[in-house]
């Protein structure tokens, strides 16, 4: 079983702590459901919030979720003039026998403007 990364990104139309479960719930349960992946196949998640994001954690939806014996962390993203408001990003670290070049990575919404190159 290989080791591999999965990239995802959603916007939030606003910064509250349900709308953001919601949303990052949403991402979450698409990067599962585009690779065939199940909790048992994630490894570690890294969730960057931009500076305008305060209502939550963005890693308590995954514990909501149920994915609560997964390492998870949580960091800012940098500050950066013109860069797209509200967005939490994720890079998950999952094993699995796909090909680097088959894994899903999951922009939704307005966010698929971040990665128009990989964004599914």
């Amino acid at each position: 079983m290989a080791v591999r990364a999965v990239r995802g990104a959603v916007q939030l139309e606003r910064d509250d702590a349900g709308h953001m479960d919601q949303q990052v719930g949403a991402l979450l349960t698409a990067v599962l459901e585009r690779n065939g992946l199940t909790a048992d196949d994630l490894i570690s998640i890294w969730f960057t919030a931009t500076p305008d994001l305060h209502s939550d954690f963005p890693a308590a939806a995954a514990r909501k979720l149920g994915i609560v014996d997964v390492p998870l962390i949580c960091a800012q993203e940098l500050d950066i003039a013109g860069a797209m408001p509200r967005v939490v990003r994720i890079l998950a670290h999952i094993e699995s026998d796909r090909p680097r070049a088959d894994i899903n990575h999951v922009y939704l919404g307005a966010a698929a403007a971040l990665r128009k190159d990989i964004a599914q």
